[in-house]
């Protein structure tokens, strides 16, 4: 496969399903997207699964021209594939900005849900270093309940991460760190 090859996936509800062994390789290991099924901590570079990408990792795969994703025989376009992740994925507009402005800055951007948060992020990626951090995304103007921000961060903070609050207006983000200290 040519390194400029674009790669195809099948829509499959609320995931896109990449099946060729070898984009699946290079989608995961050039930029650690998706997860392979079947296999928890990959190691071996030539893993014969499939790789199956959140929407939200489909879409930024879909803007670099990485990723072309069907549904049967037909090609979706970016748009209707992000009207789908709107009806799909709560919370879609500001995770979606949240990951790309990560991936944009150079992060290994990986799902948070283990550790209660939305996203974890990598300087290098999984196998090769821990998450120094999990990211919690919220919208300018939310509610969100101060008890659950010290429950992630006591949580994060137990497994060495440091929580970062992403908080979203519009197309901006400000990103706000927060460290544990002992008075």
């Amino acid at each position: 496969m040519e390194h400029n090859e674009v790669c195809n996936g099948s829509l499959l509800y609320n995931r896109v399903i990449v099946s060729d062994p070898i984009c699946a390789n290079k989608l995961y290991w050039e930029g650690f997207y998706g997860s392979f099924l079947g296999v928890q901590k990959p190691k071996n570079r030539n893993i014969k699964a499939p790789l199956e990408l959140s929407l939200i990792e489909a879409i930024y795969l879909l803007e670099k021209h990485k990723l072309v994703v069907n549904a049967g025989n037909t090609n979706i376009s970016i748009d209707k594939l992000r009207n789908i992740a709107k009806e799909l994925v709560n919370r879609f507009n500001e995770l979606y900005i949240v990951y790309k402005d990560l991936r944009e800055r150079g992060f290994v951007v990986r799902r948070g849900l283990k550790f209660g948060c939305d996203y974890l992020v990598y300087r290098f990626g999984p196998g090769i270093d821990h998450a120094p951090y999990g990211v919690q995304v919220y919208l300018q103007n939310e509610y969100y309940d101060p008890i659950n921000i010290v429950r992630m961060g006591r949580l994060l903070h137990s497994v060495r991460k440091k929580l970062i609050i992403a908080i979203v207006n519009e197309n901006t983000i400000k990103y706000v760190v927060f460290n544990w200290w002992k008075p």
